[in-house]
């Protein structure tokens, strides 16, 4: 019970924090897009790139943190499933690929998956190296 309560709390956290990185990144934009040719809005997932990768480094530094601080499993869990799962983002990142292929940016598409998956990959060495 107290695991579950734990991740609710944290993953209402992790909610937060990803509207207000994905505010943030919007109001920038707002004030910084071009448009391109057909009238289309000519976008950059940055926010999705930065709370992924913020995500794999949270879940790796859980890994090593929780242990070495004593604290148990749900904390663990908490972290991990509630404040990364709660920050981090699967679909937003599939649709924006889409959407790029679909403005036929295929380089962008193809930069935004593996900028995606290298920063993760990145991310999480990190946070596991940080808190070992």
């Amino acid at each position: 019970m107290m695991a579950a309560v734990l991740v609710g709390v944290f993953g209402v956290a992790g909610t937060l924090l990803r509207f207000a990185v994905d505010s943030w990144f919007a109001h920038r934009a707002a004030r910084t897009v071009r448009v391109s040719r057909g009238g289309m809005l000519r976008h950059w997932p940055w926010a999705t790139l930065v709370v992924n990768a913020t995500g794999c480094l949270i879940i790796g530094l859980s890994i090593g943190i929780t242990g070495r601080l004593g604290l148990t499993a749900e904390w663990h869990t908490a972290v991990a499933t509630g404040l990364a799962g709660g920050l981090t983002t699967f679909s937003s990142w599939t649709t924006a690929t889409v959407r790029l292929l679909s403005e036929s940016r295929f380089a962008a598409a193809a930069l935004n998956l593996g900028a995606n998956l290298g920063a993760g990959f990145a991310a999480a060495a990190l946070g596991i190296a940080l808190a070992s």
